[in-house]
Formats: structure tokens, C-alpha cells, sequence
């Protein structure tokens, strides 16, 4: 087997937050409109750019440069403030440590990130589970990278170029996640792509859209492993 990059989803794939992410971007969205109320907009999958953009259009907001630069800066301290609420209110999702745990000690791995969440969020919530120390979050794509996700797995793949000098390629590349969007991602920025069944959306579906594979969970971490070195 030749070496392989996996790029890891954050949310209902690794952990389950609990809702709670959205709360705080509810609550920065509302200080930074200064609407007393505001119409929430939901959808698995999205970079926190689009789900601001999306929100933004949903109360009659026009989009403007910088405007999510300065939403970030309100949302960060919130986020930062909550940060002990991760692990009190979340979980880490069947079989998720061992499968990165496995492979982060396999030398041919690569194994990054690959989230809607900001690159700080990201961190926030790897580390709230202990996870962090086993993806190169260095490396990946974030939801502050670009507005639209296909885009991460270009740019992940850019940045391991950069750092490791090994050049990645759709059919060497594995995006693991549990919604459309990611099955999207992959499809469309140029990855094979693992669907889990952990999220709000079912296997069913998920092959529907296009995914490769499909698994109930992480849970089966040899069944896992071939599928990514296949």
C-alpha cells in the first residue's frame, strides 16, 4: 500500500457535541446583528462561513466583506467561555479513539482534519476528548479556509504537500464523515470517502448521494483500516 491522507469530519463522525456549538453561534450571531430575535438556519455539513452567510440571508442581512472576520471575533470568546461545557455535555462516538488512534501509529497514514469548524473550534473540541495529539491539526481544512467545503480537500491536500512534500491524489485521499455535504465534499474536491451512519442522516441515504463505503460506526476499527488503505 502506498501511502494514504485521511481526512477526518469533527462533528457526529469523532464526537457529539450536543447541540451546543450551535447555541454559541446562535448567541454570536444575535450580539453581532443586534436583532432581539433572529431565524436560525440548520444543515449538517456546512462550513461555519456558509452557516453565517445562510443566516445571514435568512434575516435579511447582505453579505459584505469582512463581516465574517468580525463575526468570529465576537464568536471566539464565547466559544472559548463554554469550553469546559465539551466534555460535561459530549461525547467521543463509538470506535472513534481506537480508529485514530490506529492510525495515527500507522506510518503510511497521514491523518488530518477535514471540518466545517473553524481551525480554533476544531481545536477546541479535539482537545475537550483528549483527541487532539492524534490528527496533525497543522494540516487539513477548516470553515474559516473557504465558504464552500469541496474547496477544504484541495486545500488539505495543499498543505500536506507543502509540509511532507508527498502529493496526495483523489483515489489516495479518504474523507470520513457522516453527512451529505461530506459525501459531497469528497465527490466533488477529490476524495474516496467513508460515510458513518452516526449523524442525522441514515446509511441509506448516505449511499444515495454517493458515498463509497458506508458504516453503521467507527466501532469496527480492521474493517475500517482496509477500507482505507484499499
Amino acid at each position: 500500500m502506498g501511502k494514504r491522507l485521511v481526512l477526518w469530519d469533527i462533528d457526529k463522525t469523532l464526537v457529539d457535541m450536543d447541540d451546543l456549538g450551535f447555541e454559541i453561534f446562535s448567541a454570536a450571531f444575535a450580539a453581532y446583528s443586534g436583532l432581539t430575535g433572529h431565524t436560525d438556519t440548520r444543515g449538517p455539513g456546512r462550513t461555519e462561513w456558509q452557516w453565517f452567510h445562510d443566516t445571514q440571508l435568512a434575516n435579511g442581512i447582505e453579505p459584505t466583506d469582512g463581516a465574517f472576520a468580525e463575526f468570529l471575533r465576537i464568536q471566539d470568546p464565547m466559544f472559548e467561555a463554554r469550553t469546559r461545557e465539551f466534555a460535561e455535555r459530549g461525547r467521543v462516538l463509538p470506535g472513534a479513539l481506537d480508529a485514530l488512534s490506529a492510525c495515527s501509529e500507522d506510518p503510511d497514514i497521514v491523518s488530518a482534519v477535514l471540518t466545517g469548524n473553524t481551525r480554533r473550534n476544531a481545536e477546541r473540541k479535539l482537545a475537550a476528548f483528549g483527541l487532539d495529539h492524534l490528527v496533525d491539526v497543522e494540516l487539513g481544512g477548516y470553515g474559516d479556509d473557504h465558504m464552500d467545503r469541496p474547496e477544504l480537500v484541495r486545500i488539505a491536500r495543499r498543505r500536506v504537500s507543502e509540509r511532507t512534500g508527498v502529493e496526495f491524489t483523489a483515489d489516495t485521499t479518504v474523507l470520513v464523515g457522516d453527512s451529505p455535504n461530506d459525501v459531497l465534499a469528497a465527490l466533488h474536491g477529490g476524495a474516496r470517502v467513508v460515510a458513518v451512519a452516526t449523524g442525522i442522516t441514515d446509511a441509506a441515504a448516505l449511499r444515495a448521494v454517493g458515498a463509497h463505503t458506508v458504516l453503521d460506526d467507527l466501532s469496527d476499527t480492521a474493517a475500517l483500516l482496509g477500507f482505507l488503505r484499499g
